[in-house]
């Protein structure tokens, strides 16, 4: 025998379930390609999102508050990931791995309390929040005119 017909026989159930899956893709394809709709309107490549026309350009100026909300999510996401590994091995980590996993919380608390000191979770516009005058800034005024 050769040793292409030892390799099959080896694998043939990998060849017929990779024969089988691109004979379907294909079969999937061809028949979209032949039953679906052929319309060729206007409007038919014209973006249409929820029932809305779009308006304007995609080019749109994004606040950086987004992009910094969604890196908090993703942090915070890790760390409920951690957290849930840690709890389900709880009995084998014992008290070395409740410690472990309150610094672990510490850390992230102190990071989230430094992002409210700094004002990164602030999505309040500057000129409608409410200044606050330092003492340092008090004026003090007399009542003499001059």
């Amino acid at each position: 025998m050769s040793t292409s017909i030892e390799v099959f026989a080896h694998h043939w159930a990998f060849a017929i379930y990779l024969i089988g899956a691109l004979g379907l893709c294909s079969l999937m394809l061809l028949g979209a390609y032949y039953l679906g709709g052929r319309s060729q309107a206007r409007a038919k490549h014209i973006p249409y999102e929820s029932g809305i026309n779009s308006v304007g350009s995609a080019r749109l100026r994004i606040s950086a508050k987004f992009y910094l909300v969604a890196m908090f999510f993703v942090i915070f996401d890790v760390e409920a990931l951690f957290l849930y590994a840690w709890a389900v091995s709880i009995k084998e980590s014992g008290w070395l791995g409740f410690i472990e996993a309150s610094i672990f919380i510490l850390v992230l608390l102190v990071g989230l309390f430094y992002l409210v000191r700094i004002g990164a979770l602030n999505w309040t516009p500057v000129r409608s929040c409410r200044h606050v005058a330092k003492p340092s800034e008090v004026i003090k005024t007399n009542n003499r005119h001059p």
